[in-house]
């Protein structure tokens, strides 16, 4: 009987006190984000918009630290990679469209809510595509550089940008409502597309002696942009990514173009995946 104890729990995995403390902090940086996501929903629909976005952008923020937590703690493990997957999907995706919707979607009745829908399932389906070509033997040339569509944390930066200007005068009524509708169905349609997206991975893995403290100082200049004049900035860097995406593909397709495309990729993959 013992034997068949110690079988059973064997396969129900370890018990809490077996797992190092080291794998639980980026596990409770990934539940505290998902916490703040859910809180913001919470806080949009008791009108606390401000707030809300605030605790959208916290949960984003902790959702982004946990994996370089994971990292440095050396605590990488499956669940703790589909425990963050999962979160992405509420702080990346639903949140935003629910705050979205609680601030100025709902004055476009039901048009407004389709387009909530369409936003947090096109993000659900980009993490879902982003997961499986991770898991692939064999990567273009082109994916050291850039992203397949917009990625996810950016999706949800881009898509509260009519609160951002909300909050900076613009009224909210129903002409701003159909807008911002269409502006949102437009953000769910570059997060699934195939448009090749600057990563700036390249960017980070050296820099310029002589840019080094240049580029510090620009970082403290826009941290502190970011304090003091938080929705102009916001609303600035938004504006400004989405205005990079047409010159990110111009910058793919003389660089990478004329040896692999992006829609050729996925149709390899999908090869793979009916094999």
């Amino acid at each position: 009987m013992d034997n068949q104890s110690a079988a059973e729990d064997a396969d129900r995995g370890p018990r809490f006190r077996e797992i190092p403390r080291r794998l639980l902090i980026p596990n409770i940086i990934t539940v505290l984000a998902v916490c703040a996501g859910l809180t913001g929903i919470r806080l949009a629909y008791e009108g606390k918009i401000e707030l809300a976005v605030i605790m959208v952008l916290v949960a984003a923020f902790l959702d982004g630290i946990d994996g370089r937590v994971a990292r440095l703690l050396k605590a990488q493990t499956n669940f703790g990679a589909q425990l963050d997957s999962l979160a992405d999907v509420i702080n990346f995706g639903v949140a935003p469209a629910l705050v979205l919707h609680a601030y100025i979607l709902h004055m476009a009745p039901s048009i407004g809510w389709v387009a909530a829908l369409l936003y947090a399932i096109a993000n659900a389906l980009r993490l879902a595509r982003f997961n499986v070509m991770l898991e692939r033997q064999e990567r273009q040339s082109w994916e050291d550089a850039f992203f397949l569509g917009v990625p996810a944390p950016l999706g949800a930066l881009l898509v509260l940008l009519p609160i951002y200007l909300g909050f900076l005068g613009i009224e909210a009524n129903m002409t701003f409502a159909v807008i911002s509708t269409i502006y949102a169905m437009i953000i769910a349609f570059l997060l699934i597309s195939r448009v090749p997206v600057i990563s700036g991975k390249e960017i980070g893995q050296g820099v310029r002696r002589d840019l080094f403290l240049p580029l510090i100082l620009v970082v403290v200049l826009y941290v502190w942009l970011l304090v003091s004049f938080t929705w102009q900035t916001m609303a600035f860097t938004s504006i400004c990514y989405l205005i990079s995406l047409p010159i990110g593909a111009y910058i793919w397709s003389k660089k990478y173009g004329s040896r692999s495309t992006p829609v050729d990729d996925n149709i390899s993959l999908n090869k793979k995946i009916k094999k």
